[in-house]
């Protein structure tokens, strides 16, 4: 049986729905050569830059769970105008998500400015406002008056694709209020879930934390996050615009997790700490397994099961 694994965000169409989430093998020339050649998956995105390279938080800042990962990062990546550097002078061979994390708003406008006046780039970009582990920087997308203030500005002038990566919510009245600030604006895509923000994990035989920046607390991820990733996943998907498409990020591990997050209505899906851990071959197996789920049940395309996630009723 042929099963059709491809997607569609707005101008972004892809034969296979997986992609790395961003800050995963996407911050230098060689990691995003590496990406671009996997020929399983079917987009790209970048490391959430910033206007200028930043190394990122003191090391040590990852560490392995025995079912996840605790990390600080702090943004490192290579800057602007490098990934930009990158889209004009490498041949696209599937489609790259770029995405911008300012350490302000007025750093978060600067880009998409020149985002938008870049005439030779059309595709999607993601607008990261969900970092939890830069030192001194809230995350604006648990400040709802803010998030809609600076997508009010943005839409003023951006006219291209665009999509937000958000972090995880725990309230329902919480997705309420995201869903109705997201609903005003013409969204490509939302992400969700960022790593679940200020995590700690100690070391019980030396009596220490296991990271160095802000005294050892980090974002989790992981197959320990995958509940809250559904969850956001499903709320969303029930509260948002057909036309907001969703990237289901969070928890995935093998191809069963991923098809919790379809289920949930995600129309593609990301991973993370295990493509860390495992490598560029990540790809490769989990869509394996989530084609032997889908021909074990007589699915033969995203859309047959896409959103359908059944409910216990009385």
């Amino acid at each position: 049986m042929s099963v059709d694994l491809s997607a569609q965000i707005a101008n972004m169409s892809v034969k296979n729905l997986f992609l790395n989430a961003s800050g995963i093998h996407c911050q230098t020339e060689q990691e995003l050569d590496e990406l671009m050649n996997e020929p399983v998956s079917g987009a790209m995105v970048t490391k959430s830059m910033t206007p200028k390279s930043r190394f990122g938080n003191p090391l040590p800042r990852y560490y392995r769970l025995a079912n996840g990962s605790i990390n600080s990062m702090g943004l490192p990546n290579q800057g602007f105008d490098y990934y930009m550097d990158y889209l004009k002078n490498h041949d696209q061979k599937k489609p790259i998500i770029v995405s911008v994390a300012g350490m302000s708003k007025e750093e978060d406008l600067e880009m998409l400015h020149q985002l938008q006046d870049n005439d030779d780039y059309q595709g999607l970009t993601e607008l990261n406002l969900s970092c939890p582990n830069v030192i001194g920087k809230p995350q604006m997308a648990y400040d709802f008056e803010a998030a809609d203030d600076l997508l009010h500005e943005v839409f003023s002038f951006y006219k291209k694709p665009l999509g937000i990566k958000l972090p995880p919510y725990f309230d329902l009245v919480h997705f309420d209020m995201i869903a109705e600030v997201l609903n005003k604006y013409p969204l490509s895509h939302v992400n969700t879930i960022n790593s679940v923000g200020n995590g700690l994990w100690i070391d019980t035989n030396s009596e220490t934390v296991v990271l160095k920046p802000k005294g050892g607390f980090g974002g989790v991820g992981g197959s320990m996050v995958l509940p809250t990733a559904l969850a956001n996943v499903r709320g969303l998907r029930q509260r948002l615009n057909d036309d907001i498409k969703i990237i289901g990020t969070g928890g995935v591990t093998n191809g069963r997790d991923a098809f919790a997050h379809i289920l949930c209505g995600a129309e593609m899906v990301s991973i993370g700490t295990q493509l860390y851990e495992e490598g560029l071959q990540t790809f490769e197996r989990v869509t394996r397994e989530l084609t032997d789920i889908m021909e074990a049940k007589g699915y033969t395309s995203l859309g047959d099961f896409r959103g359908k996630l059944k409910v216990i009723e009385d």
